[in-house]
């Protein structure tokens, strides 16, 4: 097991790939931008699907958390489209992306650098909306995010995300074989930190759809929609396996 935090090491990774050129990296261009200003523009939480625009509350002037969400993607079309954004992500080079779209078109953005499995520096009903792309597979335990994710939320805000379902823990590299069962938990079975290196992969962990919708529940939130999303590449996604998910809900209240 890695001495150091596996958070730590997790932000240390993704900022590695961020300078590689992740995609999840690379910031909006400019026409981008402009064209969310005129209303045309979408963002997604999972490889390949667009949020549904019936998804999003009213933005503008809307307070909206960028939970997880750096790398000059989302943030930058909802606050072209109207909000007042903050986003909050670990990786100095996911915070670096959202500062150099900022500069370049010109907007104010909260960045904070922190960490999400620890209380969220902010002060209760804070927010109208919070939006977290695919990012807990590299949390163990989601239950607690979730009760920050209430907490922050003004009644009645609105939480979308999106999560890996598991699906992509159990096949070999070429996706051709199952390998292994569920959960992946390296935390908890340091014998698969010995099969993949958390220094080219990170540490990351299986959440079920189960898990996912359970603890969401649990947490306080009313779930109201939901759609699959695939890998957008690979063998599992040419044959259609949803392994992703996108989830609408909301703070009762």
């Amino acid at each position: 097991m890695p001495t150091e935090r596996y958070q730590d090491l997790n932000a240390r990774i993704i900022s590695s790939w961020a300078d590689e050129g992740w995609e999840w990296s690379r910031p909006i261009d400019h026409d981008t931008f402009l064209r969310a200003t005129q209303d045309d523009w979408h963002i997604v939480l999972t490889p390949t699907v667009p949020v549904p625009r019936t998804w999003f509350p009213p933005l503008e002037g809307a307070e909206v958390l960028g939970l997880a969400a750096g790398g000059g993607q989302q943030m930058p079309i909802l606050t072209a489209a109207g909000a007042r954004c903050t986003v909050l992500d670990y990786s100095p080079a996911q915070l670096e992306s959202e500062r150099i779209v900022a500069q370049r078109e010109g907007y104010d953005i909260a960045i904070v650098q922190a960490d999400m499995t620890k209380p969220l520096p902010f002060a209760d009903a804070s927010f109208d909306m919070v939006v977290n792309p695919v990012s807990v597979c590299y949390v163990q335990k989601i239950e607690p995010i979730w009760r920050e994710v209430v907490r922050v939320l003004r009644p009645g805000g609105v939480f979308i995300a999106g999560f890996d379902t598991g699906y992509n823990y159990i096949t070999d590299e070429a996706e051709e074989r199952i390998v292994r069962g569920l959960p992946y938990d390296p935390i908890a079975n340091p014998q698969l930190l010995e099969q993949d290196d958390p220094e080219e992969y990170g540490v990351q962990f299986s959440h079920t759809p189960g898990e996912i919708l359970s603890s969401l529940l649990r947490a306080g939130l009313v779930i109201d929609d939901a759609y699959d999303d695939v890998n957008g590449e690979g063998r599992l996604s040419e044959l259609g396996i949803p392994t992703m998910l996108a989830i609408r809900a909301h703070k009762a209240g």
